[in-house]
């Protein structure tokens, strides 16, 4: 039985919401480990820039999204949101959130069918700004309810690079109603955020399902982009022998100079005791793969949606399968042998942990919040950006890293005015 009310700015629908008290301490916690995002809330919660404008957000629901929910609200905005993915909600910071007056709609081990209602119920607000991690929000505007396109909606931002891809796609196809922008391309998101936020966390949800010791394992990371390679260094440094498949020649090769061997996934599924899938693509993991792992591999993913593992396939092989340790299922094949599938295939870094640390999701937060007061205040001002997908300015990277900086106690050099001269001057010579 989920807990479910009516309030001011609409419904909201929990799990519980006597976990209140417990949400709000891991808030806390979160909040006092996001110093840029906190001073951005501290800056603009006088100003209230947000105020008459309508947030819809669709990201999973962490204490980290709370703080970012919070400085929305505090500097002016109306906001209603639901949870990314069925799994990655914490129930205790969503019922928080609802207990304080958010819209909110998320609690953990969503169905497909309710995880698409939760989405359609933060659209009763008639969003002008929609923030994204994944892009299901937008697609559910544009192929559901397109006049709050045509009529309401004047911009959004998505947080992650499978979200970006397609909406890069749309773009091209001339079927994006409005404009967008790619936080997830920042490079104090990607760079930080995908990289040291995905590489430890990922490892953390495999150990809490498993409690497996790492070191000397033969760990198979499948991608070597941003999220890839954070996995696999931090697999490297806890002992492992990290194993790259890749079907990009350039990012094979950085594998390969990391020190990682680099080989087909037929060939590394005979080998590999723990498999990580990090692509964004489906498939990736299929019946041929499952039919030559050891008995007691290891499977997951931490791609954003589950059809990088085909489980389908799996369930075809499996005489029996049943759960062994929360978000841990052991699938027996028809010979005996046993395959080990975490957090159903979803983002094992959410569903058996709690996603990023805080310190990274705050440059990323900080960046989603700029981005939606940067088209709010164009809209203030009669303008509009295209309808595409944007970059973040680099002005703005690097404002926020400066700021992340100084709240570490750590200081930089500037180039003197004659050094920029020197670099701008292209008749300099030897």
């Amino acid at each position: 039985m989920k807990d479910t009310m009516d309030h001011k700015e609409g419904k909201y629908k929990v799990a519980d919401l006597r976990l209140a008290d417990a949400g709000s301490t891991l808030i806390e916690w979160a909040e006092s480990r996001m110093p840029v995002l906190m001073a951005l809330r501290r800056k603009y919660e006088k100003t209230k820039p947000f105020k008459g404008y309508r947030i819809a957000g669709c990201l999973h629901v962490t204490k980290e999204t709370a703080v970012l929910i919070k400085t929305f609200v505090a500097a002016g905005a109306q906001v209603s949101w639901s949870g990314c993915n069925p799994l990655s909600t914490n129930d205790a910071v969503a019922a928080t959130l609802a207990h304080e007056g958010i819209s909110m709609f998320a609690w953990h081990g969503l169905s497909v069918k309710e995880f698409y209602w939760c989405i359609e119920q933060t659209l009763n607000i008639k969003p002008n700004l929609t923030l994204d991690d994944g892009a299901d929000l937008i697609f559910t505007i544009h192929n559901r309810f397109p006049e709050l396109a045509d009529k309401y909606v004047i911009g959004g931002t998505e947080e992650t690079t499978t979200g970006v891809h397609r909406l890069r796609a749309m773009a091209a196809d001339g079927a994006l109603k409005y404009p967008v922008i790619a936080v997830n391309d920042a490079e104090t998101k990607w760079d930080f955020d995908n990289v040291y936020g995905t590489g430890q966390s990922t490892l953390d949800g495999i150990l809490r399902a498993t409690s497996v010791l790492l070191a000397g394992k033969n760990i198979v990371v499948a991608g070597f982009g941003h999220c890839g390679r954070g996995v696999a260094t931090r697999a490297k440094g806890l002992g492992a022998n990290v194993i790259v498949t890749e079907v990009k020649p350039t990012a094979a090769l950085k594998a390969t100079l990391e020190g990682h061997r680099v080989m087909r996934m037929d060939d590394a599924a005979k080998i590999g005791d723990i498999f990580i899938t990090a692509t964004g693509v489906k498939d990736v993991i299929v019946s041929r793969h499952f039919a030559s792992m050891k008995d007691g591999s290891i499977v997951c993913n931490t791609g954003h949606y589950d059809c990088e593992v085909n489980l389908a396939e799996l369930g075809k092989l499996t005489r029996s399968k049943r759960e062994v340790r929360p978000n841990n299922e052991e699938y027996t094949m028809k010979d005996g042998r046993r395959i080990y599938v975490l957090a159903q295939g979803r983002l094992v870094n959410l569903a058996a942990a709690e996603g990023h640390p805080s310190e990274v999701m705050d440059m990323s937060f900080a960046n989603q919040f700029m981005s939606q007061l940067r088209i709010v205040e164009l809209h203030r001002k009669g303008k509009m950006l295209e309808k595409t997908v944007h970059d973040i300015p680099p002005a703005q990277d690097q404002e926020i890293g400066r700021v992340k900086l100084s709240t570490q106690g750590f200081k930089i050099d500037k180039l003197t005015k004659d050094q920029e001269r020197y670099m701008n001057d292209y008749s300099a010579g030897t």
